[in-house]
């Protein structure tokens, strides 16, 4: 039953990144966006695996801590090409 409700959380938070990384595509801008909290929630995510691992606990979940933590680390990306956009409007 644990490891249900720790899917169903993990799917909870994993829901807003897709949405999230359209956001970003298309608003092509980092304003708005924190590159800090970003990197706050992939620690956190590597820290939950490296808890897995340590543990001895390896199951599927693991396999939404990975698929989240690409959709955040995408996301930071999308954030870093947004602000080298952002620098070449404002030079223009």
């Amino acid at each position: 039953m644990s490891q249900i409700l720790e899917v169903i959380m993990v799917l909870a938070f994993g829901f807003a990144w897709p949405t999230s990384i359209i956001n970003s595509i298309k608003a092509r801008t980092a304003k708005g966006k924190s590159p800090f909290f970003l990197a706050i929630i992939i620690f956190g995510y590597v820290c939950g695996i490296g808890s897995k691992f340590l543990s001895g606990n390896l199951n599927y979940v693991v396999i939404f801590y990975i698929i989240n933590l690409i959709m955040v680390s995408t996301d930071l990306l999308i954030y870093f090409r947004n602000k080298k956009l952002d620098k070449e409007k404002e030079s223009e």
